[in-house]
């Protein structure tokens, strides 16, 4: 028994004097002490927690090299690897988690909208259901700051750049023709349904190097990767009908939507200022196909539309107007896949295919062009670590384009190109600190049909000044081939190029949000023409130039009134060009120095209805007055407009909408357009552009039939 006792003792001792202290204390990068850090030794339960101090200590049985970690909250992890004897006294500092809540974002330029980005500033209900938009989500677009509201037109203006500076694309591939097509002083809508996008990333300056070919600005669409159950909506409005259905499966799942428009009974009843012959029609479809693999999605997008109108446009030197008549047929398809690698690589590729025809007929001149456009792209992110990651790529862009026109006055006359392009970027992000980042980038593209190769480096760097706001500034070159109305005449011309200088002030605290960004944006080697418009006798340079400064500014809030959410933007633009057949640097008529836009959307409990307002207002546009010698001298009168929309909850599923734009009736001249010859008094006579109508009302009924019987279309409105 004596010897057993003994022999417990020895081991005993044995046991304690194997053990082996570790010990140390854990501090922020400031030198603050961290409580509570989780410390221990990787693969056994040997560890503890830091006190009031910072400070741990634990013993360990293990013996030889072993790996020490210690995590915390909002910081990265700490690892180290030695013998665990050396492990007394370790001095700590933990390096603060880049990618935590609260951290600096590389936000310059842009514009988010979308449930996940730290930068949301429009949701896309918040795209969808503003007043006025009449479910266009480029009209929605255009209350944000740094766009300019040119009614008569209806595309993205974006800095002092007309509408063909701006590039859209989906799921990362170019969208080509995402207009409808339209004729002069008729106003565009976008091609495709806001319902089917999940996110919208506006940027109006310094986009990233993954992007080229725009001189202003990039808008980006991403479709919903997964929709939350099977349903059927069903659309009844006075100018059409609507009809989509989804349904899911385990792995994959297939959204469906179609949309008949025409306006001929609305305009019979409303009084248009417009002579149609034959009023818009058009017709739609779209699909999405999503397969979900182990490691990646898979999304296939595909849309046909057909549409077409007829009607007397009116001209000063035409007195009896000129007759157009115009019918389009397009087709888009988009499949991309996005997926992890293993080993903190990702892969984003797709391609995307357009075709676009259209028959016009001017008078007696018929006119048939088609335009067939591919994009292919490959894309490879590796992250590093939090504080550094890669991305890389390349893409090729393959376009063609005939056109034949025939007339009795001439003999049929027919040009055609075809031009392709290949670019290659790359792209890092560098964080120093969770208060400091930068991100650079390179994009390299050589095109054959101007047989060109242009470079153009990206940069910004962002700064958080506060846990609630942030500076940050970019830069960038970027370049844009010449336009199809000027290419398919001339093949020998360069590029435009625009270099871009921004500042970016951001506060976001308890549901509000302010934005401040001042810009400026130089223009080189702009397209000119001596003639009228771009015909094939025209003599072409690379000769223009120009600037365009402003400043902009967003304020939303979604805290301070009870059901209550508003946006208030405004924009300073001071732009001046020479192009096209400019004779001297002036002010298009497109850029409006002022514009600002006020959106509220109100929750009615008692009434179960969303009432939205828009008031936008931006100052006279400058025109050029052939009886005064000095060019671009005159504006026309501010451009003011206050829309209206109701949707009213009948049900949970049904809703009845309403919306009135403009309503108050404001009488809005966008332009003029002056006689080509002096009359017998010596002057030019002139016209005023003005809307085809001062008001435009849709009233609607919507209705969804779902597996939870509470979805509805609220967020399509």
């Amino acid at each position: 028994m004596r010897l057993t006792l003994t022999i417990a003792f020895i081991f005993f001792f044995i046991s304690i004097h194997a053990q082996t202290k570790v010990s140390g204390t854990v501090t922020a990068p400031s030198g603050a002490p961290i409580m509570g850090a989780n410390v221990y030794l990787e693969g056994t339960y040997d560890g503890g927690s830091t006190d009031e101090k910072g400070s741990f200590f634990f013993t360990t049985s293990e013996t030889g090299k072993q790996t020490l970690q210690v995590s915390f909250l909002s910081f990265e992890t700490y690892t180290t690897t030695d013998e665990v004897s050396t492990m007394n006294d370790l001095k700590i500092t933990l390096r603060e988690d880049v990618n935590s809540l609260g951290s600096v974002v590389l936000n310059a330029g842009t514009l988010s909208a979308g449930d996940t980005s730290k930068t949301t500033v429009l949701s896309p209900m918040d795209i969808v259901t503003t007043a006025g938009s009449d479910g266009d989500y480029i009209a929605a677009l255009q209350t944000l700051p740094g766009t300019s509201k040119v009614a008569e037109d209806g595309r993205l203006f974006v800095r002092g750049g007309d509408a063909n500076e701006a590039n859209i694309y989906i799921d990362g591939l170019s969208v080509f023709q995402p207009y409808t097509a339209t004729t002069t002083n008729i106003p565009t809508r976008g091609r495709f349904s806001p319902f089917l996008f999940k996110g919208t990333n506006f940027s109006t300056g310094g986009y990233s190097a993954e992007y080229g070919g725009a001189l202003s600005s990039v808008l980006l669409l991403n479709t919903i990767d997964e929709p939350d159950q099977e349903k059927t909506d069903i659309s009844i409005i006075n100018v059409g009908l609507g009809l989509g259905n989804t349904q899911k499966w385990k792995k994959n799942s297939l959204s469906i939507n179609a949309f008949y428009l025409n306006l001929k009974p609305y305009q019979e009843i409303i009084s248009q200022r417009i002579d149609w012959i034959k009023p818009y029609e058009s017709l739609s479809g779209e699909a999405v196909y999503r397969y979900a693999f182990k490691k990646g999605l898979l999304k296939i997008y595909g849309g046909i539309n057909y549409s077409n109108f007829n009607l007397i446009q009116e001209d000063i030197n035409t007195p009896r107007g000129i007759n157009f008549k115009l019918i389009n047929r397009n087709t888009y398809l988009n499949t991309s896949y996005k997926g992890t690698l293993g080993n903190d690589w990702k892969i984003t590729t797709g391609v995307s295919y357009a075709n676009d025809r259209s028959d016009i007929k001017i008078e007696n001149t018929a006119i048939d062009n088609q335009e067939n456009n591919f994009h292919a792209k490959l894309k490879l992110r590796k992250r590093f670590s939090n504080r550094f990651k890669l991305s890389f790529g390349t893409e090729q862009f393959i376009n063609t384009f005939t056109e034949q026109a025939k007339s009795p006055d001439f003999t049929t006359f027919n040009t055609s190109y075809t031009n392709n392009s290949t670019a290659a970027f790359t792209e890092t992000n560098i964080f120093f600190s969770k208060k400091f980042a930068m991100q650079l980038g390179l994009r390299a593209v050589h095109n054959s049909l101007l047989h060109d190769t242009k470079i153009s480096p990206r940069a910004s760097l962002a700064y958080k000044t506060s846990d609630q706001s942030q500076v940050s500034i970019a830069y960038g070159d970027f370049y844009q081939n010449p336009e199809q109305a000027i290419l398919k005449y001339n093949k020998t011309l360069e590029p435009q190029k625009s270099s871009h200088y921004i500042l970016n002030y951001l506060y976001q605290h308890n549901k509000r949000t302010f934005r401040a960004e001042g810009y400026y944006k130089s223009y080189d080697r702009l397209l000119k023409f001596n003639t009228d418009t771009p015909e094939f006798s025209s003599i072409y340079t690379n000769s223009g130039s120009g600037y365009a400064t402003g400043l902009d500014l967003f304020w939303r809030d979604n805290k301070s009134i009870k059901n209550i959410e508003y946006w208030l933007s405004y924009s300073y633009l001071d732009t001046k060009r020479n192009y096209k057949n400019y004779p001297t640097k002036a002010t298009p008529n497109y850029a409006a120095k002022h514009n600002l836009s006020l959106v509220t959307k109100y929750w009615i409990e008692d009434w179960k209805s969303l009432i939205s307002t828009t008031y936008s207002v931006a100052s006279g546009r400058p025109y050029n007055n052939p009886n005064t010698p000095i060019f671009q001298n005159q504006k026309t009168k501010a451009y003011t407009s206050l829309n209206l929309s109701w949707a009213y909850l009948i049900s949970q599923q049904k809703i009845l909408y309403l919306s009135v734009s403009n309503i108050l009736g404001a009488d809005n001249i966008f332009n003029y357009q002056y006689a080509n010859t002096p009359n017998s008094t010596g002057n030019f006579s002139r016209r005023a552009i003005r809307p085809g109508a001062d008001q435009f009302v849709i009233l609607g009924f919507f209705w969804t039939i779902s597996d939870d019987k509470s979805d509805n279309q609220l967020d399509n409105l």
